[in-house]
């Protein structure tokens, strides 16, 4: 063969089927990973999940809010119209079906917004207080606290009257810091910040001092906020660049472009959560990143988070509604990172290893074929239980239990189905005693002594 001269592939023979056989093997074995930026939730992560979730449920219900479910994703135009073309959402982050003009949510404000309109909720009732919890997607660099697919609990109160907006707006405040501390965040774990950018007309006047303001620096600002100078300069005030930062920090206007009404308004709001013991902090610099908002804003932080320290935000956003086509109605909300939650809560007990409390263990098949009838009867009662679905030594059964946290054990052998009896073994204690198969009124306080409650 010459030098530098590949022999020829061979297909045919032995030789030819066992290199096809191999590389179909390796196809066939190819290992796939999550995508990037998201995250699986695995069984045990889950049950803080739930446990978040439960909890939410349970606040909402007593603020008077219900759940709405809208789609994962909407016509791309819905968010593009409502968070505005020049926010950072819009410009870099939104994950689209270019082919069918749809948009994955980046957010659920503009969904909720828009089923309200679609669904004529303004005709029901005064006041639609709404819930969601569900998935949120972004295509921007994946970190810590920052993800392609999250997810969010929200809320938004629309339609009420204009004389009592602001005690709404310290409402949702109020709301968002008692599911924080209900998740078993305290007090001092997280920062409420909170501003005002008044009326329409008032956050023209801000954005027209701030623009005065930076002109001279413009050379200085990075290139994103260049463009957002004259497209939407109040977006340079959350610019996470140094320079621009510094330029930001040595600029005062405080409230100055305020009305007296919207002073009077955002005193009101301050004076409600004071009332309600609020801890908060003035932020004349916190505008949020959206175009829809008017008045009130706010965001609540954690410094265990590093960088990425938002756990949540919101605030009043009076024109949108009427912008996507809807009544002139006002509204407010706020969203809850639930990644960031857990992030927080990191090193905190805040859910149970398991629900399956006590085992039914079959030593035989005859024990098993019996304790796959008490299993369900135990479930039909309420009690939390499972069944170990391998016959084996009782001894491995006992180490496995007690590693996930199991509260007590029965025990069905062949001397227990002759005698038609079970043993029942309270894992904490260790006592353990028989009793007839079918007594159930000994059988369920031996539960609750050893701690396995009704569900």
């Amino acid at each position: 063969m010459k030098k530098g001269v590949r022999p020829a592939v061979k297909y045919g023979g032995a030789d030819a089927l066992k290199t096809n056989t191999k590389r179909l093997f390796v196809f066939m074995a190819q290992q796939f990973s999550r995508p990037r930026g998201t995250g699986d939730i695995l069984p045990e992560e889950s049950l803080l999940w739930q446990d978040i979730e439960q909890k939410a449920r349970k606040i909402f219900s007593i603020y008077g809010y219900q759940e709405i479910r809208t789609p994962a994703f909407e016509e791309t135009a819905l968010f593009t119209r409502s968070l505005g073309e020049t926010s950072d959402v819009v410009q870099k982050q939104m994950l689209n079906l270019e082919k069918e003009g749809l948009s994955l949510r980046p957010e659920g404000t503009a969904s909720v917004v828009r089923s309200y309109i679609e669904n004529s909720l303004d005709k029901k009732q005064n006041l639609n207080k709404l819930y969601y919890i569900g998935a949120m997607f972004r295509g921007e660099r994946p970190q810590k606290g920052r993800l392609r697919q999250f997810h969010q609990i929200g809320v938004e109160a629309i339609g009420a009257d204009a004389q009592n907006l602001p005690y709404l707006d310290a409402e949702v405040i109020i709301l968002s810091a008692n599911l924080l501390k209900s998740f078993g965040l305290k007090e001092d774990e997280f920062t409420v910040k909170i501003n005002t950018l008044g009326s329409k007309e008032d956050k023209e006047n801000f954005s027209g001092i701030l623009r005065e303001k930076l002109k001279n620096h413009l050379s200085t600002l990075c290139e994103d906020c260049q463009n957002r100078f004259q497209k939407n300069v109040l977006r340079v005030l959350d610019c996470k660049n140094k320079t621009c930062k510094d330029i930001v920090g040595k600029i005062d206007i405080g409230h100055s472009y305020l009305s007296k009404e919207s002073q009077a308004y955002f005193e009101s709001v301050k004076e409600a959560l004071k009332e309600q013991n609020i801890a908060f902090s003035v932020e004349p610099n916190l505008v949020r990143g959206l175009d829809y908002y008017t008045h009130t804003v706010f965001e609540i932080s954690s410094a265990a988070l590093g960088s990425q320290d938002a756990l949540g935000a919101g605030g009043r956003y009076n024109n949108l509604i009427t912008v996507l086509g809807g009544p002139q109605v006002h509204a407010t909300g706020f969203a809850l990172g639930i990644e960031r939650i857990l992030l927080a809560l990191a090193g905190k007990e805040t859910a149970q290893k398991t629900t399956s409390q006590v085992f039914v263990v079959g030593l035989d098949e005859r024990g098993f074929k019996t304790g796959f009838q008490i299993v369900h009867q135990l479930r039909a009662s309420g009690y939390p239980s499972d069944m170990v679905y391998k016959i084996t030594a009782l001894k491995n059964v006992l180490s496995l239990l007690n590693k996930i946290n199991a509260k007590a054990v029965i025990i069905l052998g062949e001397d227990e189905v002759n005698k038609r009896v079970l043993s029942f073994k309270n894992l904490e204690t260790r006592e353990q005693e028989s009793l007839n198969i079918g007594d159930w009124e000994k059988l369920f306080p031996l539960l609750e002594k050893a701690g396995v409650k009704k569900i």
